[in-house]
């Protein structure tokens, strides 16, 4: 049986917890209205009650045991859609095909997504945590199709630095590329497009086009 009162305590303590080091990266940063501001939906119902119930001790996001119990996670839909922080959020139709593409992160925000992910591995991992981690964390997936490359390339940046160098130079650099980040991140500079392009081979732009002759709708005209 699930202890909502004990669940709601410790789950709140999560969220202040984590909130409170997202705010001193993003004062180190020299985003301190973005740490003020971050993961406030977390206080929705939506969100705060799904946390609670599947809440998982404090040692991984309650996202994962919606999910394993729904198959999604009503939470992280609502969530995701209100914070620019995350990559998730960054995502518009393809102008080439019906497909959602990842678009380039203002990099006030990368920056966010930087502090939130130290923040997360800090609260995760406990006594464990090590200046490694957030870069052990984002080697286990594929960004490929999911984020920006340009995006892609400031985060692990920004992460390698803080692996090898520690906090101290890494939140030194990050505050002079806020103001000159042509000098600083120019290497970050993957593609000009500020999406990414989607690639169709010539046999499924032949398909696309035959679909959309015998559906009837006129092309200029489409949603």
């Amino acid at each position: 049986m699930t202890n909502y009162l004990y669940n709601a305590r410790h789950h709140l303590k999560t969220i202040n917890q984590h909130r409170w080091l997202v705010f001193q990266h993003c004062v180190k940063a020299g985003i301190p209205l973005q740490g003020l501001k971050h993961d406030l939906s977390k206080y929705a119902p939506v969100e705060f009650w799904n946390g609670v119930k599947y809440y998982q001790g404090g040692h991984r996001s309650p996202n994962v045991g919606e999910r394993k119990d729904k198959g999604y996670s009503d939470a992280w839909l609502h969530h995701r859609g209100r914070n620019r922080h995350h990559f998730e959020y960054w995502f518009d139709n393809s102008l080439n095909a019906f497909e959602l593409v990842p678009v380039e992160m203002p990099l006030q925000y990368v920056i966010e997504m930087f502090c939130d992910r130290v923040a997360a591995s800090k609260v995760y991992q406990g006594e464990r945590y090590t200046d490694q981690v957030p870069l052990k964390y984002f080697g286990l997936f594929d960004y490929s199709k999911l984020m920006h490359p340009n995006t892609q390339a400031i985060l692990k940046k920004l992460l390698v630095m803080l692996a090898e160098e520690g906090e101290d130079t890494t939140f030194a650099f990050i505050r002079k590329a806020r103001k000159h980040p042509e000098k600083y991140l120019a290497d970050c500079k993957v593609i000009d497009s500020p999406v990414l392009p989607v690639k169709m081979d010539e046999a499924a732009r032949k398909e696309f086009r035959e679909r959309v002759k015998n559906s009837g709708v006129d092309p200029k005209r489409l949603p």
